[in-house]
């Protein structure tokens, strides 16, 4: 497979990502530094007050030190009575217990990083295996983060993998509850972890062709049924996409002339399809495959059932059913194009006898 180690991209080194709990840390740190403090200053009184002979402020300090480090250079302050013995056992407990969570922080908050990471990979990889019917956002680019948006929008679970590590974790503060994968997305091992075997469908919006290539062609490989949907900026590479598996291609360029003169010879069909995307009841154009178990039923007892959907098409073997009267007939295999709302939708879905 020579050809294939020719279009597979180079692969770039992640940074690491930003730590996330610096702050409570320090805060740890800090906490001990003023605990520590505390009791070398309550030891040294004690000792300077409490045994007899009275020692020194300084005799009383380098006997607290030595008790508290466990040192044990030998009893520059004499205790001789039992009160004296149970003060000094007692300020050795507590001086070795703040020590330890002293330098426990001081290791913490040299290698804070790489657990916070550690932890959070393996959070994310969990609820990864648990996902069934997501989707996997290939290039988390600006592209990505708009396919990302609209995919939270119409509550869909998505997996995101970019090969910068630390552009998905900056991606948190916009995405609470993303999980990614840093990586090449044409890898075999990469998609397997992203639970392609059970995915819905694969985005390939890479910033390069030979990539989004290589991202649909490994896909189709791991899971022949899942749906490849794919990001084209040369033309000429269309073809190829095609033979590599793709099931859509979408050119940036061409999609964004088409747009322009929309704007120019439709303007209000463009403003009222914005105006649906931007709108606060999230409506969308959504498709709902019919299930076997709703075969040969109306559609206009479908319609009266719920106010977040209006069915306006239904997707035939011969082609499109536009504004299908109440009395069309479902079958198997129809498809029901619809304006709804995620709630409209799941309502659809539940009419139809699906899950």
């Amino acid at each position: 497979m020579r050809w294939r180690e020719r279009l597979r991209p180079r692969r770039a080194s992640p940074r690491a990502a930003p730590s996330t709990t610096l702050p409570r840390i320090l805060r740890r740190f800090y906490i001990a530094i003023a605990v520590l403090a505390l009791a070398v200053a309550f030891g040294t009184a004690g000792l300077r007050y409490g045994a007899e002979p009275q020692p020194g402020w300084d005799d009383a300090l380098y006997m607290t030190l030595i008790t508290i480090s466990t040192v044990g250079y030998g009893e520059i302050v004499p205790l001789d009575t039992f009160a004296e013995r149970v003060f000094g056992g007692l300020l050795a407990i507590a001086g070795f217990g703040v020590l330890t969570f002293l330098f426990t922080s001081l290791t913490v908050f040299f290698l804070e990083s790489d657990l916070d990471l550690t932890l959070r990979r393996r959070r994310m990889e969990k609820e990864i295996r648990r996902l069934k019917g997501h989707y996997i956002v290939c290039g988390f680019g600006r592209v990505g983060r708009n396919v990302g948006s609209e995919l939270r929008v119409t509550h869909r679970r998505f997996v995101a993998i970019d090969i910068n590590e630390a552009q998905l974790s900056a991606q948190q503060e916009h995405f609470p509850d993303l999980l990614y994968l840093a990586g090449d997305a044409s890898d075999d091992d990469l998609l397997l972890a992203a639970d392609i075997e059970d995915a819905a469908g694969v985005f390939a919006v890479t910033g390069d062709d030979s990539r989004n290539l290589m991202i649909a062609l490994t896909a189709k490989q791991l899971n022949p049924d899942v749906r490849v949907v794919a990001r084209c900026h040369e033309v000429r590479n269309i073809p190829k996409l095609r033979k590599a598996g793709a099931d859509a291609i979408v050119s940036p360029d061409f999609t964004g002339g088409m747009r322009i003169a929309s704007q120019m010879v439709r303007p209000h069909v463009v403003s009222f399809l914005d105006e649906m995307l931007r709108s606060d009841k999230q409506l969308r154009m959504e498709e709902v495959p019919v299930p076997p178990a709703a075969a040969g039923r109306l559609l206009g007892a479908l319609r009266r059932r719920d106010d977040g959907y209006v069915v306006v098409a239904v997707r035939e073997a011969g082609g499109w059913q536009f504004n299908p009267p109440d009395d069309f007939r479902l079958q198997a295999g129809h498809t029901l194009i619809a304006m709804a709302s995620p709630r409209g939708r799941a309502a659809l879905v539940s009419d139809l006898g699906g899950t």
